[in-house]
């Protein structure tokens, strides 16, 4: 009985073992690519470059013939410019907000202003991570963008131009290995 009971065990646990094996993914499975990005999209600057410390609306537009991410703010003539060789990851962000209207109906002290902290919207984020080699400057920057499908074809077009390769859901570029 209890060389049947062990055999039993042991099938059971092989054969949990081989339920966790990793799945190799085909390639008509993977995801399809989002389009192309429009060479300028509406922006938001949320912060992150050195010496551009408010937030500024504006759009974000491809400058090829410089080969570099270029912002330009609506009300002023205050541009940023990242190189396309300075950008060393970027991803899609989303982060749940409380809209302003709701935040302050939530502080009103009525029993029916209760829903109102339940309000939440959804915000899109380009961040990159740059590392300009000119200048040796490096920081986190983030961009709030219109959504979602407009994010993945802005952060799948940039990946491109600034040649990044895919690690999950974000892009990275490799290092160059130092030589000796």
């Amino acid at each position: 009985m209890r060389i049947v009971l062990t055999a039993l065990l042991l099938g059971l646990t092989f054969t949990s073992a081989f339920a966790q094996r990793p799945r190799t993914i085909e390639p008509s499975e993977k995801a399809p690519a989002p389009p192309t990005a429009p060479t300028t999209v509406k922006a938001k600057y949320e912060g992150g470059v050195f010496g551009y410390t408010k937030t500024m609306e504006g759009t974000l537009t491809f400058d090829d013939q410089n080969e570099r991410l270029l912002f330009k703010d609506k009300k002023t003539t205050k541009q940023i410019h990242i190189p396309y060789n300075a950008i060393t990851s970027a991803f899609a962000d989303t982060q749940k907000r409380q809209p302003a209207a709701a935040s302050v109906a939530q502080a009103v002290p009525v029993i029916f202003t209760v829903p109102a902290r339940f309000i939440k919207t959804k915000v899109r984020y380009l961040t990159l991570q740059y590392s300009d080699p000119d200048s040796k400057v490096q920081g986190v920057t983030s961009f709030k963008l219109e959504n979602k499908e407009i994010l993945a074809s802005v952060v799948a077009t940039l990946a491109e131009k600034a040649g990044m390769t895919q690690r999950g859901d974000i892009y990275v570029k490799k290092r160059d290995e130092p030589e000796e």
